[in-house]
């Protein structure tokens, strides 16, 4: 009977490391999720921008942009004939996201200044280049900005 009783408490200090080791696994694969979703909105906003630098009535509009207006923000976008890139982005934005975009000189450091953005960490950035069309070379980045959703 005693030697029942020894085998009993190595079954469950086993199934107690089991425990614990799972619980340890599910807390440590989750700083994971983090790194996907960081890389799923990179893809996200990449294949957005590439879409817009495809297509010539997109990438005409941002070229004629004047320097002068430059950094163009997202709320001025249909003051500045941008609004069929602006629909582009919000129609291809995924639910998850909220992205907003600005325009500027390349040769610029190009940062936000939309106040929608949260402060932290969290927002994910991308730009492209748009150089030129077949009439005028008047070179700009468009560069969007994502966070997630709460």
């Amino acid at each position: 009977m005693k030697q029942k009783k020894g085998w009993i408490r190595i079954v469950e200090a086993v199934i107690a490391l089991l425990i614990i080791t799972g619980a340890l696994l599910i807390a440590i694969g989750g700083g994971h999720l983090k790194k996907d979703i960081s890389q799923k909105v990179y893809d996200e906003e990449l294949i957005i921008l590439k879409e817009i630098s495809k297509d010539k009535d997109m990438r005409e509009a941002i070229v004629a942009v004047p320097l002068t207006n430059t950094p163009t923000a997202w709320n001025d976008f249909d003051a500045h004939s941008l609004s069929g890139v602006k629909n582009k982005i919000e129609e291809r934005t995924p639910s998850y996201l909220a992205c907003v975009a600005r325009i500027c000189r390349l040769d610029t450091i190009c940062e936000s200044q939309d106040t929608s953005l949260p402060i932290d960490d969290s927002v994910y950035a991308r730009s492209i280049a748009i150089t030129a069309t077949s009439t005028e070379y008047n070179p700009k980045q468009l560069k969007i900005f994502c966070y997630e959703k709460t």
